[in-house]
């Protein structure tokens, strides 16, 4: 009986003993840290790699070090100029001082995702439609520096944000494709009437040529018929040139008289 008392001890013994190395010993990652609570005080920051905790005195709150991806829900949101669109967003971002993520706000994800989203309603508020298009990078990096200054105390870095979409009313979209179609006739106008210009240009040097060189415009004379009699369906008129027939006129009226 004492022998099967003295086992059954030691059984018991062995398997607190396992409970408690098992509770004692945690291994963290290279991108984990640990917050240690020992008897509701903080000590210093543990890992990465194996490390030793007093069991039922310590509570250890693992935290990654990593970057966070979140994704900001579309938020409606009034231009400046008054024009109501939906936007949304993404934010990168990570944990640096693991003691103050854990002490100084409860739930850091949430906080953050919270100060993006009204962050960005009141950024985007202030700009005009124009610029939310085509100044995005301007935008993105005037959100991550006010997200950033309100996640420094939490311990948390905002690495990056960038705008995603932005859902134009179809009344806006509409009028901005007017817009482009009129602004795609307007070059093709000018386009157009520059190519104008060059031409009345080459035609007035062309006849600044012909006119001061009296054989040009009969070699042109004689193009001109070749062209016309290489189409066989062609009646062919020539013209007979007036200083030809000027001589003859004379001699006939001083004839007659």
């Amino acid at each position: 009986m004492f022998i099967e008392t003295s086992l059954l001890t030691f059984i018991v013994v062995i398997f607190l003993a396992i409970y408690i190395l098992s509770s004692a010993i945690k291994i963290l990652k290279e991108y984990e840290r640990g917050v240690v609570f020992r008897l509701g005080r903080i000590i210093p920051v543990k890992g990465p790699g194996l490390i030793l905790i007093w069991p039922v005195i310590d509570k250890l709150v693992k935290i990654s070090l990593r970057i966070v991806t979140m994704d900001v829900p579309a938020q409606d949101i009034i231009t400046k100029d008054n024009v109501s669109v939906k936007v949304n967003a993404v934010v990168y971002f990570k944990p640096v001082d693991p003691i103050k993520a854990i002490t100084a706000v409860e739930d850091f994800y949430y906080a953050t995702s919270q100060i993006a989203q009204t962050t960005l309603r009141s950024i985007l508020g202030q700009s005009e439609l124009q610029d939310l298009l085509t100044n995005r990078d301007q935008i993105n990096a005037e959100l991550q520096k006010v997200i950033d200054s309100q996640t420094e105390p939490w311990g948390i870095k905002v690495t990056a944000v960038e705008v995603k979409n932005v859902d134009l009313p179809q009344e806006m979209l509409r009028a901005m494709a007017r817009q482009a179609e009129a602004e795609r006739e307007r070059r093709a106008k000018i386009i157009h009437a520059e190519g104008e210009l060059q031409a009345a240009e080459k035609l007035t040097e062309a006849a600044r040529i012909i006119s001061s060189e009296p054989a040009a415009i009969q070699l042109r004379y004689l193009q001109t018929l070749k062209e016309i009699a290489s189409e066989k369906n062609s009646t062919i008129l020539f013209p007979l040139p007036i200083d030809l027939i000027t001589p003859f006129l004379e001699k006939l009226s001083g004839g007659k008289k």
